[in-house]
């Protein structure tokens, strides 16, 4: 083929004659393929750059849903009510009448220990009542023989008086008589030896009744003695027969044993720290989940919440209770400080055992019929401070805060982009609810937002988050990348 066969194409004559100038020694025809070649070199090579500038977005849509905000901890199933049943007695337990899962009613026998020491006991104590109630008895007849003569001793007072008194008179009239010459001297000192003897007399009686009194009373206080020592004595016996009847261990509660500590043989011995010999729940149908929950999420636990929680026995199985009390002991193990959150189920169909381990959501917030969207696609919106400080690697293609969707909070102002008809579109929205991976947003500023819209949480592209920076500084109408521009119409080849 000659070189005439192959004619440069127009356009390309001058560059054909430039390099026939410089390798005039090459035949034309071949310095015409070379300059091809050159030139689809640098055509394929501007369509690269282009393809890899051309930015590809992922979009989700937007869902009208409720979002609930919950916090995760585990815990153990427990009954409501759980009561131990222990001894008041020492001795060894010589029946048992119930076992594990034994239902039981209130005041049913449960177990007997061995009453022969107690009864022993009550024997001799029945004996020492009798003893003493004789001793009382014979002291309240001796108390009453003494009172009888400090009576009579008493009585005899006011007659010895009286004697004394007549032969006091007699005397006075006999010595007035004397003096007029009536009655001889005898008569009136024989008088006065009347005298002097009733007075003795009336001494004489008055020290038999202060005897007799002191004696009265030392009766009376031996007899105290003697009825309080058999008073004793009783209340030795009652506790004795009371310490007799505690040997019939009964059911205080009606329930299920879950629990049995003692066997036949063994010996029990009552303390200040009563033993347990059974363990009783009083209704299995209604249970509770003891959930530990973390310092930083029982902020937002409140009594009434809904809990739902599985156990292993039963995974694939969601149970549902409702909080009922969060109580503020706190517990700390290894410097984890955890609360504990008592949480209410119905346990009729007898799944759920003590002692099981549930792993529970609490729902603690609720946004209901929202608007849900990505967390990812969420930009929260940057101060003017904030704004002012940023340095150009810290923009936001979205112009909203460098951090993204890791700095959205409740309540805040935010951004997120929406594809509608091929093109991207800013929207403003505040936010309402925040979970791990999801948040309930409500537009704002007159913008608009419907469920099944589109909206962006994500990006890839070759050259594109230099450029997005560059644009973010030029301002804020230049703040969308997709918008509009060279760039835009490269993101735009990425739109599906």
């Amino acid at each position: 083929m000659s070189a005439q066969s192959l004619p440069l194409q127009a356009g390309f004559s001058g560059l054909g004659a430039a390099i026939g100038r410089a390798f005039g020694r090459f035949p034309r025809w071949a310095l015409a393929v070379v300059s091809l070649i050159v030139i689809v070199g640098l055509v394929a090579g501007t369509i690269m750059v282009r393809t890899r500038s051309a930015v590809d977005v992922v979009t989700t849509p937007v869902v009208q849903q409720t979002l609930t905000q919950s916090v995760t901890a585990s815990g153990t199933v427990n009954p409501q009510n759980s009561i131990s049943v222990g001894t008041q007695v020492s001795g060894t337990i010589s029946q048992l009448d119930v076992d594990y899962n034994s239902k039981v009613t209130k005041g049913e026998v449960l177990a007997r220990i061995d009453p022969s020491s107690i009864q022993d006991q009550l024997d001799q104590a029945d004996a020492n009542y009798a003893q003493a109630q004789a001793q009382a008895s014979e002291a309240g007849a001796n108390t009453t023989a003494e009172a009888a003569g400090a009576t009579a001793a008493q009585t005899a007072i006011p007659k010895a008086q009286a004697a004394l008194t007549v032969a006091q008179e007699q005397l006075t009239r006999d010595q007035t008589l004397l003096k007029e010459g009536y009655i001889a001297q005898e008569t009136v000192q024989q008088d006065q030896s009347t005298v002097a003897q009733d007075a003795t007399v009336v001494a004489q009686a008055q020290a038999a009744y202060a005897q007799t009194q002191a004696q009265t009373q030392a009766e009376g206080a031996g007899t105290q003695a003697a009825q309080a020592a058999a008073q004793a004595a009783a209340a030795t016996v009652a506790q004795d027969q009371v310490n007799l009847n505690n040997t019939v261990i009964t059911s205080p509660v009606t329930g299920t044993v879950i629990a049995r500590d003692v066997s036949i043989g063994q010996t029990v011995a009552s303390s200040l720290q009563t033993p347990t010999l059974f363990l009783i729940a009083q209704n299995l149908d209604q249970m509770e989940v003891d959930i530990n929950v973390g310092e930083p999420d029982i902020g937002g636990v409140k009594q009434g919440e809904t809990v739902n929680f599985t156990v292993l026995a039963y995974p694939n199985q969601v149970f549902t209770g409702k909080v009922t009390q969060v109580r503020i002991n706190p517990t700390t193990v290894n410097n984890v400080v955890t609360y504990d959150v008592v949480v209410d189920v119905n346990n009729t169909t007898g799944q759920l055992l003590p002692g099981m381990t549930a792993n529970a959501t609490i729902n603690v917030a609720s946004a209901p019929n929202a608007l849900v969207v990505p967390l990812s696609a969420v930009h929260a919106a940057r101060s003017a401070q904030s704004a002012a400080a940023g340095s150009a690697g810290a923009a936001n293609p979205w112009g909203g805060s460098a951090a993204g969707s890791s700095s959205v909070a409740t309540g805040q102002n935010a951004t997120i982009m929406v594809q509608r008809n091929g093109k991207i579109t800013r929207v403003p929205v505040q936010v309402g609810l925040v979970t791990t991976t999801q948040a309930a947003v409500t537009p704002v500023n007159g913008a608009t937002l419907a469920a099944g819209d589109k909206v962006v949480t994500a990006m890839s592209g070759g050259s594109h988050k230099g450029s997005y920076q560059g644009q973010h500084q030029q301002g804020a109408a230049s703040t969308n990348p997709l918008a509009g521009g060279s760039a835009s119409r490269g993101a735009t080849r990425g739109i599906q």
